[in-house]
């Protein structure tokens, strides 16, 4: 079946499901890999929103990887990366490696209330005091418990990545799987950090090599699980004169969210890029910064407004089996029956 395919689910066992094609063919799936009409709807919010969010670099992976509707393992995937596929990476999330557990429903029983002592629990006199234990008795020691098992260590969360595909489709990929497409011959100098972004900033022309290059404007994170998206940024320039990559400037240790983005200067030729910062106080900023050959200088420095989150796909934790029509030409005790038997089946 291909993504969209419409299934009737006929019944349910732990955490597979048997369904029902359009054409009449019947077999077994995984839960994980179900979508409810919710679900599908809130796929198509989430692909309506994530459209204009711009791109924070391409990225590549070396085998087949899942797509999910929820960033996380278990939730539902509904589109796989092909080997050597590539997608657009637009957005980042820390989430635990389990989901959360859903929570349980709340009882409509009344709250009973005590049961009263009878009478006769009551003793009407005081009891006697206990005899004095002689001197000569053994008492037992009270035994020391055996000591327990230390807690397992909760795994580690995973860095998710939302990207986009050339055909429009948005969800949730693991983020270690995502190699950033750019040159080796830039990515070489990343000193075993995670390129989180990546930009081109214009065209160089090395006539003696009779070759084009980019001037790059790429992030990098030191760390994993994180809340923010990177931790440093640099500008790497082609340098005519030595036929290789240098750098132009850089800052560290930095506490940087998406986008990454270029933007144009009014009234000025330079090429510039705004990026989003964490300042002492704790404040976002998005701080805007001029290029021109090796010069990189800071433009301007402006409040940043958090824009509104992106729709969330609402998970499902079971499918209800679809209830077979009840012929309208039949009687009134088979009609009792067949609903007797989806009574009971609640």
């Amino acid at each position: 079946m291909k993504h969209g395919d419409r299934l009737d689910v006929l019944e349910t066992r732990r955490r597979f499901v048997k369904v029902r094609a359009a054409g009449g063919a019947e077999g077994w799936a995984d839960l994980n890999l179900l979508l409810s009409e919710q679900q599908m709807s809130d796929l198509r919010e989430l692909k309506e929103s994530a459209a204009k969010l711009p791109s924070q670099g391409m990225a590549t992976v070396y085998e087949p990887l899942n797509i999910h509707a929820e960033p996380f393992r278990q939730s539902p995937s509904f589109f796989q990366i092909p080997e050597g596929g590539m997608v657009d990476v637009i957005g980042h999330r820390v989430s635990p490696h389990d989901p959360p557990p859903a929570p349980k429903p709340v009882s409509t029983r009344r709250a009973q209330a005590p049961k009263k002592k009878k009478k006769a629990d009551a003793f009407p006199f005081p009891l006697p005091a206990p005899p004095p234990i002689p001197p000569d008795a053994v008492l037992s020691r009270a035994e020391t418990p055996a000591p327990q098992a230390p807690a397992a260590p909760l795994p580690p969360p995973d860095d998710w990545a939302l990207v986009r595909t050339r055909t429009g489709d948005v969800g949730w990929a693991l983020g270690r799987m995502l190699v950033m497409a750019i040159p080796d011959e830039v990515a070489q100098y990343a000193e075993g950090h995670r390129i989180a972004a990546y930009l081109s900033l214009g065209e160089v022309n090395d006539n003696e090599k009779n070759q084009t290059k980019q001037n790059w404007l790429w992030a990098t994170a030191s760390f994993h699980q994180r809340p923010y998206e990177f931790d440093s940024f640099r500008v790497f320039v082609f340098s005519v004169k030595r036929h290789r990559y240098e750098t132009a400037y850089i800052e560290r240790n930095v506490k940087g969210y998406y986008p990454v983005e270029t933007v144009s200067l009014p009234g000025d030729e330079e090429k510039a890029f705004s990026l989003v910062l964490e300042d002492k106080d704790g404040q976002l900023k998005r701080c805007t910064y001029a290029f021109s050959g090796y010069r990189v200088r800071l433009v301007s420095q402006e409040p940043y407004q958090t824009p509104t989150a992106l729709p969330e796909v609402r998970p499902v934790t079971s499918f209800a089996p679809s209830a077979p029509p009840v012929p309208a030409s039949s009687s009134w005790g088979d009609r009792f029956h067949s609903w007797r038997k989806k009574w009971l089946a609640r």
